[in-house]
């Protein structure tokens, strides 16, 4: 890994650190491959000013990591063990057993928003995160794994699940963003039984809902057939399916049948789901 002299590190921007503590010093570079794993393998070894800054710093982080196609999966488990032994209100997130309905988003252009933001891109990331864990818990969801611009939270409910999923898009809609952008994530719903492993899930269950929020683009909610036959009985007022087909989802050896979700309010128009 090539090191910088002084005089070289000091033009660098602030974009190319992860961390700047409250005396400006600028902590973690990420400016290059190489360097995005050395902060990877130093982070626990920083002291952070606080837990808002640690959360700042790892965003930043995931972001380099997968800006450069690094999959740091030992460092995300070992950042999610960490968060939930000290638990976020002070306890930690239980997480439901058994038949559990999955929802996943990821934000829809990330990579042209960083660019344009550059710094400002914490505050927007910060704002989305909000309001897709606000809305999920008052939904009475669990979040499971925020991390970089994706978000994943499970419902006992899979009529909260949907809701909820509605509301995200509704709210990301309607809301004012800086410089006039236009923030959207996608939504991908599944429900199953995966298997809880400590603080996260694992499973075939949880591989299909990430790759039915990767089909989706930005604005849409597509669910599986499995959740519309779980919604029988308890659909939202004013929803709608439409039948997208069966598709192969990467990774996955059956075909699944998609639906995009129609209601007052949500996009309707959308090219055919992203399985190709």
């Amino acid at each position: 890994m090539a090191t910088l002299g002084s005089a070289q590190r000091a033009k660098l921007p602030d974009s190319a650190f992860a961390y700047i503590d409250a005396q400006g010093k600028r902590r973690l570079p990420i400016y290059d491959e190489s360097h995005v794993r050395n902060a990877l393998a130093r982070f626990n070894q920083v002291a952070f000013d606080d837990e808002e800054a640690r959360d700042r710093a790892r965003t930043r982080l995931l972001k380099a990591a997968k800006k450069y196609g690094i999959v740091p999966v030992g460092f995300i488990s070992g950042q999610l063990r960490s968060v939930r032994e000290l638990g976020r209100a002070g306890e930690p997130v239980q997480l439901p057993s058994g038949f559990v309905t999955m929802l996943m988003t990821d934000i829809e252009g990330s990579t042209a928003l960083v660019e344009q933001l550059e710094d400002r891109y914490r505050g927007l990331i910060d704002e989305v995160r909000t309001i897709l864990r606000s809305t999920a818990t008052n939904a009475d969801g669990r979040v499971v794994e925020p991390r970089a611009d994706e978000f994943f939270a499970v419902f006992e409910s899979p009529a909260a699940a949907l809701t909820t999923a509605m509301l995200i898009q509704n709210e990301l809609r309607t809301r004012s963003w800086a410089d006039n952008l236009e923030v959207r994530v996608r939504v991908g719903i599944h429900c199953g039984y995966p298997t809880l492993n400590d603080a996260n899930y694992i499973g075939l269950p949880v591989h299909i809902a990430a790759r039915i929020c990767a089909a989706a683009h930005g604005g849409q909610i597509i669910i599986s057939g499995d959740t519309r036959t779980a919604l029988k009985g308890a659909i939202p007022e004013g929803v709608r399916f439409k039948s997208l087909g069966q598709h192969r989802l990467r990774g996955i050896r059956d075909e699944v049948t998609l639906y995009q979700i129609a209601a007052k309010g949500l996009v309707s128009r959308f090219p055919p789901p992203r399985t190709r």
